[in-house]
C-alpha cells in the first residue's frame, strides 16, 4: 500500500505544504471530501504544533509526517522531537482531550510545556484537544524522542 513521508523544516510556512500534500494522498486514497476537509484542518493542526515544539526544542531536527494508505483506511503519522510526557504513553484519549480544554495549569503537563510556544500562537495542550474534537480516530504516544499523533480515517469500500 502507498505511504508517503515528509520531513519538513520547523517552519510555519510549510505546515501548507503538509496540507497540500496530505488532501492529494487523501483524493488519491479515495476518501470523501467532507473527510478531506476534516483531514486538512487536523493536518494543519497536528504540524503546527509539532512545528512549534520542534522550534523551542529542536530547531534542526525536521518534523516527520507519514501518510499511509491500507487495509484499515488512511493513517497519517506527525511524529515531533519535543520534551518527553505530552502525553505520558497509555493515556486515555477523551481524559487527555477533556483536561486539555478545561481550566489553566499543568493539566497532567509537564513543567514549561504550557508557556513555551506563547509567541507562536500554539499550545500544545490545546492543539491535541481540538485533534480530539476533529477525528474520531486518534492516537497520541509518547517517548524520550518525542511524540507521534496519529490520526486515522476510513476509507469507503471500494468493488472491483
Amino acid at each position: 500500500m502507498p505511504t508517503v513521508e515528509l520531513l519538513l523544516s520547523p517552519r510555519p510556512h510549510h505546515v501548507r505544504t503538509a496540507r497540500l500534500v496530505g488532501v492529494a494522498a487523501a483524493r488519491r486514497a479515495g476518501l470523501p471530501d467532507e473527510l478531506v476537509d476534516e483531514l486538512r484542518w487536523a493536518l494543519g493542526e497536528a504540524c503546527s504544533r509539532a512545528v512549534a515544539l520542534h522550534a523551542a526544542h529542536a530547531p534542526d531536527v525536521p518534523v516527520r509526517i507519514l501518510l499511509r494508505e491500507d487495509t484499515a483506511g488512511l493513517t497519517v503519522e506527525v511524529i515531533d522531537h519535543g520534551p518527553q510526557g505530552l502525553p505520558p504513553e497509555g493515556t486515555d484519549p477523551e481524559a487527555l482531550f477533556g483536561s486539555a480544554v478545561q481550566g489553566s495549569g499543568h493539566n497532567g503537563f509537564q513543567d514549561g510545556l504550557q508557556d513555551d510556544h506563547a509567541d507562536e500562537g500554539v499550545d500544545p495542550r490545546v492543539s491535541l484537544a481540538v485533534l480530539g474534537g476533529l477525528v474520531d480516530d486518534i492516537d497520541v504516544t509518547s517517548t524520550e524522542a518525542g511524540t507521534t499523533v496519529r490520526l486515522r480515517w476510513p476509507l469507503p469500500v471500494r468493488t472491483p
